[in-house]
């Protein structure tokens, strides 16, 4: 028997709440563990129901989707954490992928993109919906974006080449054009890709991306 995905849900709206619970157990392999209005005790209760997956608002009365996720992380509970709001501002989705959010929804794109959002992070990949992905990438592929300066190699566990081929990679160049600019073959690359993911956990594109921002590898 498939072994089900624990959810819980988190948010202030039970008109939302109710909508994500009717669709969520319409999936075979999930369930819906608790839920709460708020963030107060939002650690305790994702603990106690040893959820693998929370969906978490960023506007929580008493206790914000950012303290909790710090929370979280200071605690170091390993529940997944999705991210959804209303809103798909740079400057939060930036934050919560330094943070250690695995994935981020928009409340429009909930709907169509949950399911899938959890079972990827569920599988260990990071999960943005199209619009938040866009700004993602537009933040890294801006014409003056360039390797932050203050970075240094002792903040990783990257070697240098490798430093070099996943801001490349940040920056949505493709394996021929890194190897032309390295002065490396495609194969090179591509064997640098995969030693990046697997040191990394990386799974997609997206998670080389969060790391380098996470790492502040990238300026801003």
């Amino acid at each position: 028997m498939e072994n089900k995905i624990k959810i819980y849900l988190a948010d202030d709206h039970q008109v939302l709440l109710d909508g994500l619970l009717i669709l969520l157990k319409t999936v075979a392999n999930f369930e819906v563990v608790g839920f709460s209005l708020n963030g107060y005790n939002l650690y305790e209760e994702v603990e106690k129901t040893n959820a693998d997956v929370l969906i978490l608002d960023l506007n929580m009365p008493e206790k914000d989707g950012i303290e909790v996720i710090k929370e979280f992380a200071q605690k170091g509970i390993p529940c997944k954490v999705i991210i959804l709001s209303s809103y798909d501002d740079l400057k939060l989705i930036k934050e919560v992928m330094r943070l250690g959010a695995n994935g981020y929804l928009t409340k429009q794109c909930a709907g169509e993109n949950i399911v899938e959002a959890i079972q990827a992070v569920s599988n260990g990949e990071d999960y943005f919906c199209r619009s938040v992905r866009e700004k993602i990438f537009n933040l890294v592929t801006k014409d003056n974006q360039k390797v932050n300066p203050n970075f240094t190699l002792a903040n990783t566990i990257l070697t240098e080449r490798e430093l070099e081929v996943i801001t490349l990679i940040s920056l949505e160049l493709s394996g021929k054009e890194i190897s032309d600019k390295l002065f490396i073959s495609t194969n090179t690359v591509e064997t640098h890709r995969k030693n990046i993911m697997k040191k990394i956990g990386a799974k997609n594109t997206i998670g080389l991306v969060k790391y380098a921002i996470k790492n502040n590898l990238i300026k801003d």
